[in-house]
C-alpha cells in the first residue's frame, strides 16, 4: 500500500465563463432551455460554428470519438453563430443539426451574444469549461480533438478528487426521424437509362429514382455511417455529395467525410474506393501520388473535364484531379489560403469550392464562401465571373460585376452557353451569361437548392432542404426578384492606424511540445484585401508573433491570417512520436481609428495571457 501524497495537479490559468444566451433557444434537448449553472459538475465543452463552415463540419466529426467516450463527464453545446443571413434563421438552423448528425444540445444564437461575450474570432472555435464554471482553454481551427481530449481526461482526474465532478446522462435528446423518400440530398446525377442517381446525403446512401425522379429504384449503402467497400447492400458511405458518371459507364461518388472518392458499378451496384485514406489530408502531407495513398480533404463534387476527374477540394479550398489512367491524384488549383484571388491556378485562391460543372472550354466552380461563380480556363487560369470576396453577398440581378449571390452549392452548364446557378442561401435558382454578362434570376420559392440536373428543356433541381427532386421549365422571361445585399454578420474590430502587433497564441497541449526536428513548427502567412491596407508585415515566416504596418489611408478592410503549429508527444523514450498539426485561418475584418487596439491576439490553442474578460483564477 502506498501512503504517500499525491502531487498536486498544476494550477492552469482560470477565466470565469460568462452565460449562455440565444435568441433561438436551445436544440436537441426535448424543448428544455438551459443555463451554465445548469451544467455544474460538468466539463462543458463549446463548439463555436456555423453550418456553412467547411472547418466547422471538419470538427464535429473531429469530436464524435471524444463525445462517446466521455458522454458520462462531458457536455459538448454546439453554438451556432450565423455568418450568412440564412443562418440566422432557426428553421435552417434546425436542418442543419439534422442534416450533419449532430448529437449533442445546440444554442441558436442568431445575433452572435455569446460569441461576442466569448470574444470568439473564428469559426470554427472550441471553449473549454471546468466544473466549476471556469473557461480553462480556447482553440482556434482544426486538430485539436486530441489535445482536449488529454486535457478532459487530467479535468476528470482532478475534478474526482476535488469531489465536484457530476457523472451521469447528458442533456441531449434525439429528435424524432422523418419518414421522408429522402433527406437533405446534396447532388443528382442524370444517367444514361434515364433515371437519376441522388446523394441522400443524411441517410449516407446513394438512391437511383425513375424517370419521374420520385419513384425508388434501388437505394446503395447499407445506410451506417461509415468506409466500407463492398455490395450495393454491405457498402457504406459518410455523407456522400457529388457525383460524375466516368466514360466506362461507372460512377465517381464524393464522399466528404470519408475524405474520399468511390466507384458505384451501375450493373452491379458494387461500391469500391478509387482515392482518399479515409483520413483528412493536413498541411505538409503529399499533394500528388497514387491516389490510395494521398489524403483528401472534404471533396464535395466532381466533373468529368479534359480526361480528368475534377475534383472541389472544398476542406481545403483547392480543386485536385484524379487521372484514371495512372490512379493518381495531384493539386490543380488553389494554394489552401481561403479567399478570392484569380490568376494561373497555383496561384489562385478558393474558399470552399461545392459545385463543379464542365463545358468544352470551361470548368465552372461554385465558390460557396466567397458567394462566387469562377471558372477555369484550359490552360489552368482561375477567373471570376460574379462575387467579390468572403464578406459581400445578397440577391442582386444585373451586370456581373454588381451581382451578388448568397452561398451557392451547385453549377449546371445550359445549351446555350449560359450556366444556372443553385444559389442555396437566396432559395433560388440563378442564371449567369457569359456572352451579355448578366446574371438573372430562374426561379425562386426553392428551398436550399444544391445541384440541378438537365432534362430536356426542363431541369431538375435538388432542393435540399425540402427532400425532394423539383422539376422547373426553364423559363423564357428571368423572375423580378428586389435586390438585397448584405456583408456577414460579424463587427469590424477598430484598430489604431500604424503598427499593429499581431499576436498567434499557441500553447502547445500538456505533455507535447513543438516539432522542430525537421526545422521550425510553425507557420504565419499575413495578407490583406485590399492589399493596400499593409504597407507592412505582410507575407510567410515561421514566426507567430509579428509587428504589422497599418495604412492610415486605408479606412477599413480584412486582414487574412493563416497559422499553422505542429506539437508532438513529449517522451524522449518514444523513437517515433504522435505528432498533430493545429491550423486555422482568420479574416479579420478591421476599422482605422484613431485610439483603436494596437494588438490583435488570435487564440490557435491555449489562452490569451493578456485576455481580460471575467474574474481570473491564476
Amino acid at each position: 500500500m502506498n501512503d504517500s501524497i499525491p502531487a498536486p495537479a498544476p494550477r492552469r490559468a482560470r477565466v470565469r465563463a460568462p452565460q449562455l444566451t440565444g435568441k433561438g433557444g436551445w436544440l436537441n434537448t426535448g424543448g428544455t432551455q438551459y443555463t451554465l449553472a445548469d451544467l455544474r459538475g460538468r466539463i462543458v465543452i463549446l463548439d463555436f460554428w456555423t453550418f456553412c463552415c467547411i472547418n466547422c463540419l471538419h470538427v464535429l466529426d473531429e469530436l464524435r470519438e471524444l463525445e462517446e467516450k466521455h458522454r458520462d463527464t462531458v457536455v459538448i453545446i454546439g453554438v451556432h453563430s450565423p455568418k450568412f443571413v440564412h443562418e440566422a434563421e432557426h428553421q435552417a438552423v434546425v436542418d442543419a443539426v439534422e442534416r450533419y448528425g449532430v448529437e449533442h444540445p445546440v444554442l441558436d444564437d442568431p445575433e452572435l451574444a455569446t460569441w461576442k461575450q466569448y470574444a470568439v474570432r473564428a469559426w470554427p472555435t472550441l471553449v473549454v469549461i471546468d466544473p466549476e464554471g471556469y473557461v480553462v482553454a480556447q482553440h482556434a481551427g482544426e486538430g485539436h480533438a486530441h489535445a482536449i481530449e488529454r486535457l478532459v481526461e487530467e479535468l476528470e482526474t482532478e475534478h474526482t478528487a476535488k469531489g465536484t465532478l457530476r457523472r451521469g446522462d447528458g442533456p441531449y435528446v434525439a429528435p424524432e426521424p422523418e419518414p421522408t423518400v429522402l433527406r437533405f440530398p446534396g447532388k443528382a446525377l442524370a444517367l444514361p437509362s434515364g433515371t437519376f442517381l441522388v446523394s441522400d446525403t443524411t441517410r449516407h446512401q446513394l438512391v437511383e429514382l425513375a424517370a419521374d425522379g420520385e419513384t425508388v429504384v434501388r437505394r446503395i449503402g447499407s445506410g451506417a455511417r461509415g468506409l466500407h467497400d463492398g455490395s450495393a447492400d454491405s457498402a457504406t458511405f459518410n455523407e456522400p455529395q457529388g457525383l460524375a458518371l466516368l466514360d466506362d459507364g461507372s460512377v465517381v461518388v464524393a464522399d466528404p467525410v470519408n475524405h474520399a472518392l468511390r466507384r458505384l458499378d451501375l450493373t452491379t451496384g458494387a461500391v469500391t474506393t478509387l482515392a482518399g485514406t479515409g483520413r483528412q489530408w493536413m498541411q505538409g502531407e503529399p499533394t500528388s501520388g497514387p491516389a490510395r495513398e494521398v489524403s483528401l480533404s472534404s471533396p464535395w463534387d466532381v466533373a468529368w473535364w479534359q480526361g480528368s476527374v475534377w475534383i472541389a477540394m472544398a476542406g481545403v479550398h483547392q480543386l485536385w484531379a484524379y487521372e484514371p489512367n495512372d490512379n493518381t491524384v495531384v493539386v490543380t488549383a488553389g494554394t489552401t489560403n481561403e479567399g478570392l484571388v484569380d490568376g494561373p491556378g497555383p496561384e489562385a485562391w478558393f474558399a470552399q469550392p461545392s459545385g463543379l460543372a464542365a463545358t468544352a472550354d470551361r470548368l465552372w466552380v461554385a465558390d460557396s464562401e466567397t458567394s462566387a461563380l469562377r471558372w477555369v480556363d484550359l490552360d489552368g487560369a482561375v477567373h471570376t465571373a460574379v462575387g467579390t470576396g468572403l464578406f459581400d453577398f445578397g440577391h442582386r440581378d444585373g451586370p456581373a460585376e454588381q451581382a451578388l449571390l448568397q452561398h451557392p452549392l451547385g453549377v449546371t452548364a445550359l445549351p446555350d452557353g449560359s450556366v444556372a446557378i443553385s444559389d442555396t442561401y437566396n432559395h433560388a435558382l440563378r442564371r449567369y451569361d457569359p456572352a451579355t454578362g448578366e446574371v438573372t434570376t430562374l426561379a425562386t420559392d426553392l428551398k436550399e437548392p444544391s445541384d440541378a440536373v438537365l432534362v430536356g428543356d426542363e431541369i431538375l433541381v435538388v432542393e435540399s432542404a425540402r427532400h425532394r427532386l423539383t422539376r422547373l421549365r426553364l423559363p423564357e422571361e428571368a423572375v423580378r426578384v428586389e435586390s438585397v445585399a448584405h456583408r456577414t454578420r460579424r463587427a469590424a474590430t477598430e484598430v489604431a492606424p500604424g503598427e499593429l502587433k499581431l499576436d498567434v497564441i499557441f500553447q502547445a497541449p500538456a505533455g507535447q511540445k513543438l516539432d522542430t526536428r525537421y526545422g521550425p513548427s510553425t507557420r504565419l502567412l499575413v495578407s490583406a484585401t485590399p492589399p493596400e491596407l499593409l504597407v507592412g508585415g505582410e507575407g510567410a515566416g515561421t514566426d507567430l508573433n509579428r509587428t504589422l504596418a497599418l495604412n492610415s489611408a486605408v479606412a477599413q478592410g480584412v486582414l487574412h491570417v493563416s497559422a499553422v503549429a505542429a506539437s508532438c508527444d513529449d517522451d524522449p523514450s518514444n523513437t517515433y512520436p504522435a505528432c498533430h498539426v493545429h491550423q486555422q485561418d482568420w479574416g479579420v475584418p478591421v476599422r482605422l481609428t484613431e485610439g483603436g487596439a494596437d494588438r490583435l491576439p488570435l487564440v490557435l490553442a491555449g489562452m490569451d495571457d493578456r485576455d481580460g474578460r471575467g474574474d481570473q483564477d491564476a
